[in-house]
């Protein structure tokens, strides 16, 4: 016997619970599906931890409309709910006299995506900010900050779960098939069920774009291809010798080997740019391997001169689920409604990379809105 639901999310990273968070708040029944044993466990868990202003993407993207919006009510929201957070600012930092360049150019994309308070800055006074720092010119984003992602998450699964949402804990999605009006969803895991949902939210990350393959009648055709792409993170041993984030001018598949600091004060650096092979994902390739090491020495002492030998150890990796392969240009969010894929009731959202943390909200209330619903209060509070 199936149990019947208004709406599965499958999926409690940080975005899979923002979308929970919007539609049981708008009135819905939702459970969501989490096939590990945690919350966020995966890309959610292994990130930089940064608030993005929105400096770089393309201005026609919804990634860059989310992400702006995402940032405007994050720092409110995290307020109100007492997420540990700080508006700690970045610089981004040019190396040479042709990164210079490239600084004015930064700053006029800003500006077309909403984001007004870029400071273009000299040598010197990029290091009266930071002494620490070799440039030849840099741009201060003050509206940068860090914050806590797994309190973030446990805000959002409260509100969720205020408004009767639940989550589901090892859980996975192994199979469904479109029923006329209903979705049908095989749900594995130690208690298996069978589920009958009017909507499902596919937010599953790395393992989006399985999920939906999974849905029997679900136009794969739609579905774009995955390329993971590990991120290596190196931590500094010793105290900072930073005050904000320190980010390069940005590279192909990222945004170079930055500086970020946690709300601890410890410095790691990262994340690199490793492309896996295709199915690579398992948790095996969190390790970090120590031989990369020499690379981010190279990479930050271009912005960092005095970085001591052997100061550097591996700390950790993440997998970003992107959609551009290996030397083709960055792609935009894909969160594809029916109109889309032509199945009423099914929202799936694919390559959910950065900056999906900073636009969460704003992407919680953006599938709402495509399965015709607005929450009961606006992303803003």
């Amino acid at each position: 016997m199936a149990e019947r639901v208004q709406t599965v999310v499958v999926g409690a990273g940080v975005v899979g619970l923002s979308i929970a968070r919007a539609l049981a708040r708008a009135g819905r029944e939702v459970i969501v599906l989490e096939r590990h044993g945690l919350i966020g466990s995966e890309v959610s868990a292994r990130n930089s931890e940064v608030i993005h202003a929105g400096l770089y993407y393309r201005s026609d993207w919804l990634k860059t409309r989310l992400c702006v919006a995402g940032r405007q009510a994050l720092y409110p929201y995290l307020e109100s709910h007492g997420v540990a957070h700080e508006r700690i600012g970045k610089l981004v930092v040019a190396a040479d006299r042709e990164q210079v360049t490239r600084l004015a150019g930064i700053i006029e994309g800003a500006r077309a995506n909403g984001v007004n308070d870029l400071r273009l800055l000299s040598a010197e006074e990029a290091r009266a900010l930071e002494p620490e720092v070799a440039c030849e010119g840099a741009i201060l984003s003050p509206s940068t900050g860090i914050v806590d992602a797994h309190g973030l998450m446990l805000a959002y699964q409260g509100d969720a779960e205020e408004a009767g949402a639940m989550v589901a804990y090892n859980a996975p999605l192994e199979g469904g098939r479109i029923t006329g009006e209903d979705i049908e969803l095989c749900v594995g895991g130690e208690a298996p069920m069978r589920l009958l949902a009017q909507e499902v939210v596919i937010s599953a990350g790395l393992g989006a774009q399985d999920a939906a393959a999974a849905i029997e009648g679900f136009p794969v055709e739609t579905i774009p291809p995955l390329t993971r792409v590990k991120g290596n993170y190196f931590a500094l041993t010793g105290k900072s010798p930073f005050s904000h984030l320190i980010y390069p001018v940005p590279v192909v598949g990222g945004l170079g080997t930055h500086a970020t600091l946690d709300l601890g004060g410890r410095v790691k650096f990262g994340p690199d740019v490793e492309w896996l092979e295709d199915g690579a994902g398992s948790a095996e390739t969190y390790d970090v391997d120590p031989g990369r090491a020499a690379s981010f020495y190279e990479s930050v002492r271009r912005y960092w001169p005095d970085l001591p030998d052997g100061a550097l150890v591996p700390d950790y990796a993440g997998i970003r689920p992107k959609l551009s392969g290996r030397g083709e240009p960055a792609r935009d969010f894909a969160i594809h409604g029916p109109e889309v894929h032509g199945i009423k009731g099914i929202v799936a959202l694919y390559g959910i990379e950065s900056p999906g943390l900073t636009a969460s909200l704003a992407i919680g209330h953006h599938v709402a809105g495509l399965l015709g619903y607005e929450p009961n209060r606006g992303i803003r509070e």
